[in-house]
């Protein structure tokens, strides 16, 4: 990670990324075409959590939307506020761990980048991983926010939630289904292996993870009540 300004959403804003935040890469860019696809007003409530350095929060303002960013790390949370002013947008923040950072409020929107890295380790990710890393599946998060996503949506409310082949597409279109959320892929990409992966091949070849690939595919997925 890096220290500095630098480019997101085509360089039409730029971010302070301090030591410790997670920087914007490709998921982020994949998920922010997502976001802008949908029908967002200035009425439009928008829900970031795990907002990291504030990217998406951003790109969400600057779209009309009234922005909440949560992120369970206080230094995201001041770049996230840091970058909001940079870029001329007000966005909220709140400090907590997921949807416990805004009891009882529903959103028209709420996008998410969570960790998704399969980890080997049984203890909880600690420290800068914990911005990727997410346990032995990759699903640490994932479960959960699969799990608040029906009382944290209004009625027509959607989730866009960005992640990795590696941590089980069809498990998180298949736990949105039992929540009672209709649920697709709308973006794919694929991308080489990045040093945090290639630093673990043969543990997840190990783990069959890998079926055969040489490289990742990223996905958004969008949901919203059948």
């Amino acid at each position: 990670m890096t220290t500095g300004f630098v480019p997101v959403a085509a360089a039409r804003f730029r971010c302070w990324i301090p030591p410790g935040v997670y920087r914007p890469q490709t998921d982020t860019g994949l998920l922010g075409r997502a976001l802008r696809r949908e029908p967002i007003t200035d009425g439009t409530e928008v829900l970031d959590l795990g907002t990291g350095s504030g990217a998406l929060a951003v790109e969400a303002g600057r779209l009309g939307a009234r922005v909440t960013a949560v992120d369970i790390s206080w230094l995201a949370l001041a770049a996230t506020w840091c970058n909001g002013l940079l870029n001329g947008q007000r966005v909220k923040v709140r400090h907590g761990d997921l949807t416990a950072a805004v009891p009882g409020r529903r959103f028209d929107l709420v996008v998410t980048n969570p960790p998704y890295v399969p980890a080997p380790g049984d203890g909880p990710p600690r420290g800068r991983v914990r911005a990727w890393d997410a346990g032995t599946d990759g699903r640490l998060l994932i479960d959960r926010i699969c799990a608040a996503a029906p009382s944290v949506l209004r009625p027509a409310g959607r989730l866009l939630m960005v992640h990795s082949h590696l941590s089980g597409v069809e498990e998180t279109l298949a736990r949105l289904h039992v929540g009672g959320l209709r649920a697709e892929v709308v973006e794919r990409t694929r991308l080489p292996f990045g040093p945090v992966l290639r630093s673990r091949l043969g543990w997840l070849r190990e783990r069959g993870l890998l079926e055969g690939r040489t490289n990742e595919e990223l996905v958004v997925i969008r949901a919203e009540h059948a």
